[in-house]
């Protein structure tokens, strides 16, 4: 955060309310989108190795680098290994899918000792690629820690980084909190809609109507939320598939 303006002769516990009052405001106001969360995971390989189990038999064992028939409940199907080998590689890709969209990887630690951030990259934003000649472990014992022998685990970084712009933002309502929490004169909108003196009549804006569009009368907050909420959603967008399989989240 960036002050705005001169705090050195202000209580710090009341800048310290501003700053974090004035952090709430501006993050409501941009449909609560910014800001990174961790999620420790701990996922389940996904590879060609292993056995195709269907509906009508045996299992199918084996890893194909293209499709092979097979008769299969009186049909002619063609078996592939799960599609994990893209159509562009020859080799079978050790990968394992995360939930989307990952914004980075914190830590991976392979029964408990971290990875190297060169042994493994991140596509499409949620398949976490192994690209040091290794594997993803088969199996993950989650009854224990991911400290232990046996197990392994994913750290990885939700959400949006918060833009640059932020920090003015935030330091000049913030300011002008503060001020106003200290008896000052602030640049806050009041309840005055307009004031007539020796002639001369001044009208100001209506802070009702303000907040109601998502506003609060200070340049820099209001560029900021203008550029990145133009629309004045509430929240961020969000997809829901009820249908696909989640990753465990430990301790959650």
């Amino acid at each position: 955060m960036t002050w705005t303006c001169d705090v050195d002769t202000l209580n710090p516990a009341v800048t310290g309310a501003a700053v974090s009052m004035a952090s709430s405001v501006v993050w409501a106001l941009t449909g609560m989108r910014f800001g990174t969360c961790e999620v420790t995971l701990r996922p389940c390989r996904r590879d060609c190795g292993g056995s195709f189990f269907d509906d009508f038999g045996p299992p199918w064992t084996g890893s194909w680098s293209y499709p092979q028939p097979a008769l299969i409940g009186g049909q002619w199907l063609n078996l592939t290994c799960g599609g994990c080998a893209g159509d562009c590689s020859c080799s079978t890709v050790s990968e394992v899918l995360l939930p989307a969209p990952v914004n980075r990887i914190v830590a991976v630690k392979v029964d408990g000792t971290p990875l190297v951030t060169g042994a493994y990259r991140v596509d499409n934003n949620r398949l976490l690629v192994r690209t040091d000649g290794g594997e993803w472990p088969r199996c993950n014992d989650l009854a224990l820690s991911d400290s232990e022998v046996g197990t392994w685990s994913v750290t990885a970084a939700y959400g949006e980084d918060i833009p640059d712009g932020a920090a003015l933002a935030v330091g000049q309502l913030a300011c002008e909190i503060a001020k106003a929490a200290a008896g000052g004169d602030c640049k806050l909108p009041a309840g005055l809609q307009q004031l007539a003196r020796q002639g001369v009549t001044i009208s100001y804006p209506d802070v009702g109507e303000l907040f109601r569009q998502g506003r609060t009368g200070l340049y820099l907050v209001d560029l900021f939320v203008a550029t990145w909420n133009p629309h004045g959603l509430r929240q961020r967008s969000r997809v829901y598939n009820v249908d696909r399989p989640t990753v465990r989240r430990t301790g959650t």
